[in-house]
């Protein structure tokens, strides 16, 4: 798992290179020895030894000891410097980048994590060594010990490349942070990685204080994206369109869910047979509904009637029907019909307008959140027109933990 875990982040080739590939560098050769003076010498030797024992403190004395010798030639500086060196690989004693990089290589290889987040990454911090991909090591190493969460809360800091999201989405996976996944997810989603929506859908569906709308406008993305997951995502936004009195929406995803074959039996006919006679009563009606909608003191039926236009396909109609209704003011569920408009907005073409109405959405955490979701599918280049709906919803998507979704 580890060897696997490390070629999918790519870990292993960076490990491989330069002073990360784990070499402990060299103590003084017997030919570099025999060119310093015994009182540079011995003292570099003794250190050498004491570092094999483990005794990092003893070996840097015995480092200074040389360096305090008079006089000292070229020579024997880059002795001194290189059995400096050796004692940081070796003990982590001494402080120096290539020492420290080096003792940190060796102990990620050999499975020490504890010493590769702690001792040796503050060793490398002394040292100005602690860059960008000495940082993913050590949040690879919290990973491996299995402290997810240290791991997460360094990963984030370190910016948008598959290596370091890779092993951030896993980490918060391992963790059970759905809201971790669903920002990773959203950052992969704005990279062309539309196979993330159902990690940014699972924490979408985790939003605390979701109205029965707020439900719908999140089935609407899944049904959009190609994210139904059962024939319960089916059920629920068919009855959920229903109950909201949206019931031509409400047949065209039953008749979705038939099609894909997810729906069938007694149970799913009455269904789509009950979506169909409301469609056809509002149909016959349309014209008095809007009538009624005119007259209402509230903008709430304006609205409710410009979101069946939205799913009769007539965008352009169901924006000015919306923004009549928020216009008129007087809102049951103000922030619904924000969303609601810049959904109509998005599908007519008006992308800035969307955005700036999915902008808007204040004061209600569950709306605001249902408002993003909205923003991140515009971003990544969605139109939430009926006909994109028919062609993407295909088949079921494979999802992470739990697979249904139930009702709030």
């Amino acid at each position: 798992m580890n060897s696997r875990l490390l070629q999918t982040l790519g870990i292993v080739a960076l490990l491989a290179a330069g002073a990360l590939a784990g070499v402990t560098p060299a103590p003084i050769s017997s030919a570099q020895a025999a060119t310093v003076r015994p009182a540079v010498g011995k003292p570099l030797q003794q250190a050498v030894a004491l570092a094999n024992a483990g005794k990092g403190a003893a070996a840097t004395a015995k480092v200074h000891e040389a360096e305090s010798v008079g006089g000292l030639t070229g020579g024997e500086q880059a002795a001194i410097a290189q059995t400096r060196n050796y004692i940081a690989a070796k003990t982590g004693a001494g402080g120096s980048a290539v020492g420290c990089k080096a003792k940190f290589a060796t102990d990620y290889n050999a499975g020490r994590y504890r010493d590769v987040v702690g001792a040796d990454a503050s060793c490398m911090r002394k040292g100005g060594g602690f860059d960008f991909q000495s940082q993913v090591i050590v949040a690879q190493a919290y990973y491996l010990m299995g402290d997810y969460g240290s791991a997460i809360r360094l990963l984030k800091g370190l910016g948008n490349s598959d290596q370091v999201l890779s092993l951030l989405m896993s980490a918060a996976g391992k963790q059970g942070d759905t809201q971790t996944e669903g920002q990773v997810a959203e950052r992969l989603i704005l990279q062309g990685q539309s196979k993330y929506w159902t990690y940014m859908l699972a924490a979408a569906d985790a939003t605390r204080g979701l109205t029965d709308h707020e439900n719908l406008d999140i089935y609407r993305i899944r049904y959009l994206t190609g994210n139904m997951r059962n024939a319960e995502d089916y059920e629920l936004m068919t009855q959920l369109a229903i109950e909201l009195h949206f019931p031509t929406e409400a047949v065209t995803v039953a008749q979705k869910g038939f099609a894909v074959k997810l729906l069938q039996g007694d149970r799913d006919m009455r269904l789509i047979n009950l979506a169909q006679t409301q469609a056809a009563k509002d149909v016959a009606g349309f014209a008095n509904l809007q009538k009624q909608a005119n007259a209402s003191k509230t903008g709430d039926l304006l609205v409710q009637y410009g979101e069946n236009l939205w799913g009769m396909g007539k965008f352009d109609d169901a924006v000015n029907a919306i923004q009549a209704g928020i216009k008129k003011g007087n809102l049951s569920k103000a922030a619904e019909a924000q969303i609601s408009l810049g959904i109509a907005q998005l599908s007519a073409g008006q992308k800035p307008a969307a955005a700036q109405t999915f902008a808007g959405v204040k004061g209600d955490p569950a709306a605001q959140a249902v408002a993003h979701l909205w923003t991140v599918y515009a971003r990544s280049g969605g139109t939430a027109a009926v006909a994109n709906a028919n062609a993407n919803a295909n088949t079921p998507a494979p999802q992470p933990g739990n697979a249904k979704k139930r009702h709030r």
